[in-house]
């Protein structure tokens, strides 16, 4: 089994262990169809890791906070970005509301899947954007392993807000 197996196979355990007793089941599993349709849609291809996320775990409702985004809402918001204002960066999908205007998103051009976050800034639009983790899976990593930023009791806590680093792909981008 390689990691990227191991690590779902770590997801879809934390997910059906914290399902159980739960009222509301989670959305099931997507089949390759309704990733086609979606990204026929965007107009790029999911990284596989995101791909096997909704095939094999679930559409969206589990991972941190209030969970991964169902992929037609991630597809919805990423087009309301494109078409706003805001000038969402191309390839940049949005796949968890952390509340605030602060999303969690990938960068599906990235060989990585790097994860980014957006926090709204109303004046600089670049400055909206940081590097959460370098990869999907590091970020998958870090809500497993309870020290990604997000998690309580987290050893990163407070202080990761003072090192965020700019993602400086947003103006080539746009």
């Amino acid at each position: 089994m390689n990691e990227t197996e191991q690590l779902l196979e770590q997801v879809a355990t934390r997910v059906r262990n914290s399902a159980q007793g739960q009222a509301k089941p989670l959305p099931a599993a997507l089949g390759a169809e309704e990733i086609a349709r979606a990204e026929g849609i965007l107009g790029f291809a999911l990284p596989p890791l995101l791909a096997a996320l909704y095939t094999r775990v679930g559409d969206g409702g589990f991972g941190p906070e209030c969970g991964l985004l169902p992929l037609g809402h991630a597809v919805s918001a990423y087009g309301a970005g494109r078409a706003s204002a805001r000038r969402w960066p191309e390839g940049v999908l949005p796949i968890a509301d952390f509340g605030c205007g602060m999303y969690v998103c990938v960068d599906c051009r990235s060989d990585t899947a790097q994860v980014l976050l957006f926090d709204h800034d109303p004046g600089e639009p670049e400055l909206a954007w940081s590097i959460d983790t370098p990869s999907l899976a590091a970020w998958l990593g870090g809500w497993l392993d309870g020290t990604a930023w997000f998690c309580d009791g987290s050893p990163a806590g407070e202080e990761y807000d003072l090192e965020l680093t700019p993602w400086d792909g947003f103006r080539s981008r746009i």
